[in-house]
């Protein structure tokens, strides 16, 4: 079964009907069809929850949380030592990347997972380094 991790931009892309979003809705159909699945770390559903909780207030945010976690999504809730450590190697080697993106590429490497992501400004020297597998939605 294939195996994907949605970096934050991939699900907001989604949600937010921006360019790419076709990319997350048919990875979506393919997890409800039992073809993949999809992953996000609890990192980067934080950075989705805090930003909608910035623009929208509480209320949407917790809906879109709530909806979120009843979805075909599994949230990886737990940051095992093992993710500790590869994002911990992942920010000290590569410049200009934020922790919570760390904590996806960590996460994809872990779950022997493609990164889902529209975020070349930080992601494009992981791509290019090999560090992990990515899929661009845009």
């Amino acid at each position: 079964m294939k195996k994907y991790v949605l970096d934050s931009c991939a699900l907001i892309a989604l949600m937010n009907k921006e360019a790419g979003a076709h990319y997350v809705a048919a990875l979506y159909k393919e997890a409800m069809d039992g073809k993949a699945e999809l992953i996000i770390n609890k990192i980067n559903l934080l950075e989705i929850y805090y930003g909608y909780l910035k623009e929208d207030g509480e209320e949407f945010a917790e809906l879109l949380l709530t909806n979120i976690q009843n979805s075909i999504v599994k949230i990886n809730e737990i940051i095992s030592d093992e993710i500790l450590r590869q994002a911990g190697k992942i920010k000290s080697n590569v410049k200009k990347i934020s922790l919570a993106d760390c904590f996806a590429v960590a996460q994809s490497i872990i779950s022997d997972a493609v990164l889902v992501t529209a975020d070349h400004h930080e992601l494009d020297v992981v791509d290019n380094n090999n560090i992990a597998k990515l899929l661009w939605i845009r």
